[in-house]
């Protein structure tokens, strides 16, 4: 087992949404939190703020920033040259779609996503008041692509914004160069500010992540990207994220709207943890590939030979498993025949949009001990009531 897996009674022990929603027989494999230790560098820079006391405003300059931290993990890993002027530090992603929305759009104007969706995408849509222009993914017998006739055909004149999630969460899609341009290429048509969430650009499994904002100066100018380290450095309580723009303008016009001082001050934790993820702990994130790659391959070949009946893509990206139940025939939704007979605690795929009524979200990002038994219990659970 490798040094940063934890054990099962570790993690009951942990006072994290993860372990403590459910009842203590029920497994988790819900929230994207892994199932990890921290990576060594990065428990050092918290533990040495808790040793020093070092509790005041904080003062970072240089490679210290996190604006110079995630223009560097920009050009080393993406080849992408950002400005860190063009970077705002922000306290979570979800908050900087909510300020996005309401600054390029009105009350009842539509934005533009593909569903299934990360849940907060529609709940930012309902909150603020606007109408969902919502395209649904294809599933086309080996991976969810977008429909771009159903795309340009659903924008009309009053549709201003354009959430996109890149890779996709849940389906783990990465988008390839071609769909990139044809979405950036819809976005310039019809004249749509786009909120590019690439949070989990650090976990591809199959292909390359290209950041939307690169494909072409004409998208960038229309841009706001917005990503985290705490996906991939599992480091989500410490509530750190970086939104960057295209350019000066888009920057100015988001102020003129939200003024900085609402998207709230990050901790000096959350800064010096992310900085120090985003420039040292590449090795530790390799290795928490190789497992997560491993626990992917083997779900993929347990569900075919266990579960058949269940449609699943092993997905090219995240560690979030998107699994059609449709075929099972359950007489409830699958997220509470799941956690009702199995015992395991799953996303609900309704709240990802219209097309994930009969599906789940399972997060492969534990050990191997249990992710077994999380797929043992389903599979089980699978026979009684083919059975019944």
């Amino acid at each position: 087992m490798e040094t940063f897996e934890l054990s099962m009674d570790t993690l009951r022990g942990r006072r994290g949404a993860k372990w403590n929603l459910y009842g203590k027989d029920v497994v988790p494999a819900w929230v994207a939190d892994m199932d990890y230790t921290v990576a060594p560098v990065v428990q050092e820079v918290i533990e040495r703020t808790t040793r020093t006391g070092d509790y005041g405003y904080p003062w970072r300059t240089g490679d210290e920033t996190l604006q110079a931290a995630f223009a560097y993990r920009m050009k080393e890993r993406f080849g992408w040259e950002v400005d860190p002027k063009l970077v705002q530090p922000v306290t979570e992603c979800v908050q900087c779609m909510i300020a996005t929305v309401m600054a390029f759009s009105a009350p009842g104007d539509g934005v533009l996503t593909m569903t299934p969706i990360y849940p907060p995408f529609l709940s930012t849509i309902e909150v603020t008041k606007r109408r969902l222009v919502e395209t649904q993914l294809v599933d086309d017998g080996t991976r969810f692509v977008p429909d771009f006739d159903q795309m340009r055909a659903a924008i009309d004149e009053h549709t201003k914004v354009l959430l996109l999630c890149s890779p996709h969460n849940p389906t783990g899609r990465v988008w390839t160069r071609e769909e990139l341009t044809t979405i950036a290429e819809i976005a310039v048509a019809h004249d749509l500010i786009v909120l590019s969430d690439e949070i989990h650009a650090d976990l591809v499994h199959d292909g390359a992540h290209i950041p939307l904002a690169t494909i072409s100066p004409a998208i960038a100018a229309r841009t706001i990207t917005i990503t985290s380290a705490t996906k991939a450095f599992n480091i989500a309580g410490l509530r750190a994220a970086v939104m960057h723009f295209g350019t000066e303008e888009l920057k100015a016009t988001m102020h003129a709207e939200v003024p900085p001082y609402l998207m709230g001050q990050i901790s000096v934790v959350g800064v010096d943890a992310t900085v120090t993820a985003w420039r040292e702990a590449q090795p530790w994130l390799d290795g928490v590939m190789a497992r997560l790659r491993s626990n992917r391959d083997y779900m993929e070949q347990f569900i075919k030979e266990e579960m058949p009946e269940i449609a699943f893509h092993a997905p090219e990206s995240t560690y979030l498993a998107w699994l059609d139940c449709s075929a099972l025939n359950l007489p409830e939704t699958p997220h509470k025949f799941f956690l009702e007979h199995a015992k395991v605690g799953l996303n609900d795929g309704g709240t990802f949009g219209t097309p994930g009524t009969q599906c789940v979200r399972l997060n492969f990002a534990t050990s191997e001990e249990v992710l077994k038994e999380v797929l043992s219990r389903m599979a089980e659970a699978v026979k009684a009531h083919k059975a019944a």
